[in-house]
């Protein structure tokens, strides 16, 4: 590389710590990323051989820590589909009779998970924007008798349920993915009782990501382009009320040759996280 280029690659990564972290909405066209977004993960709920960033299944879920006997006890094409990047259900301590809520629950495996440690007097709502998540979901809730998960189609930062709704909110893999990040903890803040917990599993970044990589709305898709650097994260958590209480790095790797080199340029890694709504 010469000096020139060397010159140029260090003002386009100065550049790029001054970019809006937690909305992204100037860099992206929301219209376009939800397609592509959508897109992917139909893939994913019919299990299509596509090529994806990322790695799915049982195996994934053993890898990043999900204990087996709980696997299964949850419907295994639901856990077919799983493209979580993290475990995070120990910390959301979850207990018989808590009504929860899971932002981005794609096929399932969250919920119906979330089901039974929770109860037949518990409640578990997955919210998702892709239609054939949402409606393999429900196949799997009826066929198997979940009767305390409800499933409904909505964008995570515009979540149709009132105030003070829930307990715990949990997600995986899915904040990323989202523009507006802000407007989601904020959401989540708002729908979530005073003293709610929050629990979730996420990609982040070890420094900002420069502004070609994050109009890439292929690598938004593939929880690379979305991820905003650490410290930017949990201070849009903060911002919408939340408190951090534990947070660890997981062991998680993308498959492809091209997010492998994003994650080795921008520090690119998977974080669970517990919060409490203050």
């Amino acid at each position: 590389m010469s000096s020139d280029q060397t010159a140029a690659r260090e003002e386009e990564m100065a550049l790029a710590e001054k970019l809006p972290q937690a909305d992204a909405s100037s860099l992206v066209d929301r219209e376009v990323l939800e397609a592509q977004v959508q897109d992917m993960y139909r893939q994913v709920a019919r299990g299509e051989d596509a090529q994806l960033h990322f790695a799915v299944g049982r195996g994934l879920a053993l890898r990043v820590g999900y204990p087996s006997e709980l696997l299964d006890a949850i419907p295994e094409e639901a856990l077919a589909s799983f493209a979580g990047v993290g475990y995070h259900l120990d910390l959301a301590k979850l207990s018989p009779g808590e009504h929860v809520l899971d932002l981005g629950s794609g096929s399932g495996t969250d919920v119906f998970c979330a089901a039974v440690q929770v109860g037949p007097t518990g409640r578990v709502v997955g919210v998702d924007f892709t239609d054939e998540q949402i409606e393999k979901a429900a196949r799997l809730r009826d066929r198997d008798g979940f009767t305390q998960v409800e499933f409904a189609e909505a964008s995570i930062d515009a979540l149709p349920f009132e105030d003070a709704t829930f307990d715990v909110a949990i997600s995986n893999g899915v904040i990323n993915l989202s523009p507006i990040k802000h407007k989601a903890f904020a959401e989540a803040a708002r729908v979530m009782r005073p003293g709610g917990r929050l629990a979730l599993a996420d990609i982040v970044s070890g420094k900002a990501l420069r502004e070609r990589t994050r109009r890439n709305v292929e690598l938004w898709a593939a929880c690379i382009a979305g991820a905003i650097p650490r410290k930017n994260y949990v201070e849009a958590l903060e911002g919408a009320g939340f408190r951090i209480d534990d947070l660890r790095v997981n062991d998680y790797e993308f498959i492809s040759d091209r997010a492998l080199d994003a994650c080795s340029t921008y520090g690119v890694e998977s974080i669970s996280l517990a919060a409490s709504r203050m």
